[in-house]
């Protein structure tokens, strides 16, 4: 059951102070190796392109370069990444035979300094053979696109089919069919810190060896891919990761192919290497979320109740199926059906590769995309069955729990119907029909939507494993499981040390981690302590390992939970050794160990703990003197796909309710935010400064995929928004409205504290909620949304669309 005695205060975060004061320890920070030369990459101009020849003669001979690799060092050394699915399309870190999107690595150039390697690297000559190029995805799978890799027989990478219950007897006896096709946009999330590695090839006496530092947040399932292409075993990769990142929001877990790359460098060079990407680079060649091209089709009833789903989905990865992917197209397979009842599904899953840059994890990813198309076709259902938008909702909800889905997720805890119901309340929603009605009297343009989604947290990896068919997967060789490691150890004087090997980006992990710690052991916070430490050699982790998808709070904070709850127990007896008093009838309190029922009969925790440290004899019979402990929280209700590819692929199921009220200037449609009331259920809040945060954070970084953000390519495969110039951020003007947050608390019972994730809901709900605000201000002029972003230049040509249709018709 969840600890009852969790803080009802909010600590001051621990990790502001120096980042404030200029004391973080970023990668640009350390200079953890003598000798360390500069790395630039010399990369593609061509979208698609045989490589005829790359001439690296000239740069090598500049003055101050070290090394210069290419595609013959690379496909020599480098074996290609081992990927999710037996797809016979091939991805190294550079190109090898052709190149495939614009920015991509062709040739390394190592030299004493940064000037130098730039200067060299304009001295690589490169001959193209220009190939025609597809970016669509839609176009990426006719018979006649321009193919990718020659290898594969199409451009699609994965393609699956599911179906769980009776689907077509759902749509056969439905009183009503909707469908509709959406596109949701390829964006992703600027972070303030670009790419970053510093690498060291090392011959040992056991054979070559790498070891690394990057901004990589996880998930360490890359580790034993970059092994692999390295040819080596993965207790040869050391991989360190700063204390500090800024920022990541998933993108940086797409490093590891530099990590591979500046290793291969370093080995040429004879000494560690560096390489730091500019903003250019990041935005040309990093990761971003995938784009998705999806139809839904919804059984309704006469009642309206949605009986059957029918869901095609198709993921534009860029040129390479590169790991993770495709992640995305199953990371919600578990709550595909959102926060509604219906007992029926069919669902294909296709991933195409397109001459653009590689997709990855983007935060909320494969979420926002999902309840893109979910939600935009419930406020379709609610036009069909005339009914209001928020009671067709209602009327499908979700409503006892735990709630198995068709496609296996199990939906811990929750209350939507009460969710939804506050975040009507506080968007006092008869107060924005005035204002709507009020503004379409005066022509303007106004409207309310709402966005409801299952948030899922604390990952099952096992999900990747369905791209492959059941038949075809190995026995014995199945993946599941969300295991996080934490490290607790009490010193001589009782100072406590909490070690996570879950970096960071921002979240506050060392906040949580020592208030959770200090509550579990009764002791003040100022007794305990939280390291960030990830380096692959000492820390603990496994392959499921990482900062992503939601998995701290979940996961890491119930690794806290049981360590603490094991160096309590050895406490406890070392007291009961002082107080002549049996451990079972003490309890950790205010930093003392004490007897419940007579609290003057104490000792303190640090003099229990000393005791451990100087009189280990004394310690009761089959009492270790131990004041260190690992725990490994591994959840069984995360399990491997089973036969008929069903699966819970998340630990646990938060939920957003979220209504968004938008004017739209009828001179010039600029569309404004007016109002967003978001209601979160999270489970038991572990500090509420931190959810707000992450709530708030997650709102800016909708803001953008939804009305600014998007990475866009000419139909030749050019990219059109590489700079600033073109690919609009949200700022804190941007992001001004009228913000109304609340939250709902379901306790998951399936972790100690009753915490679930919290860190993408409205990076999942607001894209669709705001779309639906859109589409109903529009509603008057026959106007449907059925893609992002929307700004003022797209409802220009969707009006103008629309007034050009009506002429033709009349």
């Amino acid at each position: 059951m969840p600890d009852p005695t969790l803080p009802t205060w909010t600590p001051a975060r621990v990790e502001d102070a120096a980042l404030v004061t200029g004391q973080g320890r970023f990668l640009d920070d350390l200079d953890p190796l003598p000798g360390t030369l500069t790395a630039t990459v010399v990369r593609s101009t061509q979208p698609h392109a045989r490589l005829v020849s790359v001439d690296l003669t000239r740069a090598r001979a500049h003055p101050g370069v070290a090394a210069v690799i290419g595609p013959d060092e690379v496909r020599s050394a480098v074996r290609p990444f081992p990927l999710s699915t037996a797809t016979p399309m091939a991805y190294y870190p550079t190109a090898v035979d052709k190149v495939r999107f614009v920015g991509e690595p062709i040739a390394v150039v190592v030299a004493s300094d940064r000037y130098t390697a730039e200067d060299a690297a304009e001295l690589v000559s490169v001959d193209y053979e220009p190939l025609d190029a597809v970016v669509a995805p839609r176009l990426a799978l006719e018979p006649d696109a321009p193919r990718l890799h020659e290898d594969a027989e199409t451009n699609v990478a994965t393609d699956r089919t599911f179906s769980f219950g009776p689907v077509d007897e759902a749509f056969a006896t439905a009183a009503h069919v909707v469908e509709a096709d959406y596109d949701f946009p390829r964006y992703s999330s600027v972070p303030m810190e670009c790419y970053s590695v510093i690498a060291s090839w090392q011959e040992t006496g056991e054979g070559p060896a790498v070891e690394a530092w990057a901004n990589f947040h996880g998930p360490f399932t890359m580790v034993p891919v970059m092994a692999g292409a390295l040819g080596i075993p993965t207790s040869r990769v050391r991989l360190h990761v700063p204390a500090d990142i800024g920022g990541s929001f998933g993108i940086k877990a797409g490093i590891y192919p530099y990590v591979v790359l500046m290793a291969l460098a370093s080995k040429h060079a004879g000494t560690p290497v560096r390489w730091a990407e500019d903003r250019i680079e990041h935005l040309l060649a990093s990761s971003t979320g995938a784009d998705r091209a999806m139809r839904f089709a919804a059984a309704v009833d006469a009642a309206g109740q949605v009986t059957g789903l029918k869901v095609d989905l198709v993921d534009n990865v860029g040129a390479y199926l590169r790991p993770p992917e495709p992640s995305t197209l199953y990371r919600c397979f578990g709550n595909i059906t959102g926060p509604y009842r219906i007992g029926a599904v069919e669902m294909r899953a296709r991933a195409v590769v397109t001459n653009t840059m590689p997709t990855g994890l983007n935060r909320g990813f494969g979420g926002q995309q999902l309840y893109f198309g979910l939600e935009r076709l419930m406020d379709a259902v609610a036009a069909a069955t005339g009914a209001d938008v928020f009671d067709v909702r209602r009327r499908n909800l979700v409503g006892e729990f735990p709630y198995e889905t068709p496609s296996g997720g199990v939906y811990d805890s929750g209350d939507y119907t009460a969710a939804l119901a506050l975040a009507e309340k506080n968007a006092e929603l008869d107060e924005l029909r005035a204002r709507q009605a009020a503004a379409r009297a005066e022509g303007a343009f106004y409207g309310i939507g709402v966005g409801l989604v299952v948030d899922p947290s604390g990952t099952n990896i096992g999900y990747v494993g369905l791209a492959t068919p059941a038949e075809q997967r190995k026995p014995g060789r199945d993946k599941s499981g969300s295991t996080e490691h934490v490290r607790i150890s009490v010193d001589v004087q009782g100072q406590v040390t909490v070690m996570l090997g879950s970096v960071p980006q921002g979240q506050g992990h060392a906040t949580v981690a020592r208030s959770v710690a200090a509550r579990r052991l009764g002791l003040p916070e100022e007794q305990v302590r939280a390291v960030v430490d990830m380096d692959t050699s000492t820390t603990p982790w496994t392959v499921t390992s990482g900062s992503y998808s939601s998995r701290f709070a979940p996961l890491v904070t119930s690794a806290v939970v049981e360590a603490a709850d094991r160096i309590a127990i050895t406490v406890r007896a070392a007291a009961s050794v002082l107080l002549g008093l049996p451990p079972e009838d003490l309890e950790l309190v205010d930093g003392q160990v004490r007897h419940r029922s007579d609290p003057e009969k104490a000792v303190l925790f640090r003099h229990a703990a000393g005791l451990v440290h100087w009189d280990p004899g004394a310690l009761p019979e089959g009492v270790s003197a131990q004041l260190y402990e690992e725990a490994a929280f591994t959840p069984r209700q995360v399990r491997a796909a089973t036969k008929d590819d069903r699966i819970n692929s998340s630990l646990c199921y938060g939920f957003v309710a979220e209504i968004v009220a938008v004017r739209i200037d009828p001179d010039t449609l600029e569309i404004t935010v007016d109002r967003v009331s978001s209601v979160h259920d999270a489970g038991t809040v572990l500090n509420q400064q931190l959810l707000d945060g992450q709530v708030l954070g997650a709102l800016t970084h909708a803001l953008g995929g939804a009305m600014y953000e998007e990475f866009t390519y000419a139909d030749s495969g050019q990219p059109t928004s590489a700079t600033f110039l073109d690919y609009l951020c949200p700022t804190s003007a941007e992001a001004r409205y009228d913000l109304r947050t609340d939250h709902v608390v379901s306790p998951s019972p399936l972790t100690p504290l009753g915490a679930k994730g919290c860190g993408e809901g409205s990076s999942m709900s607001f894209p669709v909620a705001f779309a639906n605000a859109v589409a109903d201000a529009l509603a008057p002029r026959g106007i449907d949304i059925t893609r992002l972003p929307l700004h003022g230049e797209v409802l220009h040509r969707l009006l103008d669309a629309t007034t050009t249709n009506q002429k033709e018709k009349s």
